[in-house]
């Protein structure tokens, strides 16, 4: 593995965590109805942070290989689509709007999945844990915004 693709990709996958430091859950969020089965929330910076090293792990293996392109190209989609997620989630409180990020999203993890699995078995054995937490995420999104239909998002005329 390439140590300085490794570090490329994660300095990558730091950037795009980082909306999460910028909108973070937040008091708002705890005030949401939810389903039973939320995980705690220790459980989100524990998650990502794994997926992250694994997603980066995944990229430098593949990075240099013939034919990667499909698997870099779904790779920069799913960061895309994820940096995207927290800003209207959770900062702008769209929660339909956020639903609608999470299809592109789930598909690219899916397309990086199986990409990923074609080239090398291990990068794409890595990437099936966030193949797993965007399916339960995309389901808690749909839940919370069937369980919160009177939430109003940030009205940006008003700030």
């Amino acid at each position: 593995m390439d140590l300085v693709l490794f570090s490329i990709f994660l300095i990558s996958c730091g950037a795009a965590g980082a909306t999460g430091g910028v909108f973070p859950p937040g008091p708002w969020y705890k005030t949401l109805n939810k389903p039973s089965w939320t995980p705690p929330d220790w459980v989100f910076p524990v998650a990502w942070t794994t997926i992250y090293l694994l997603i980066s792990f995944a990229g430098a293996r593949i990075g240099g290989m013939e034919g990667n392109g499909y698997a870099l190209a779904f790779w920069a989609m799913q960061l895309g689509f994820s940096t995207l997620w927290s800003p209207v989630f959770f900062g702008l409180r769209r929660l339909r709007g956020a639903l609608i990020i999470m299809v592109p999203l789930w598909l690219a993890v899916l397309g990086a999945t199986l990409a990923n699995f074609q080239l090398d078995f291990w990068a794409g054995l890595a990437f099936v844990p966030y193949l797993v937490w965007v399916t339960v995420a995309a389901a808690l999104n749909f839940t919370v915004s069937q369980m919160n239909p009177d939430q109003k998002p940030i009205d940006l005329a008003s700030l």
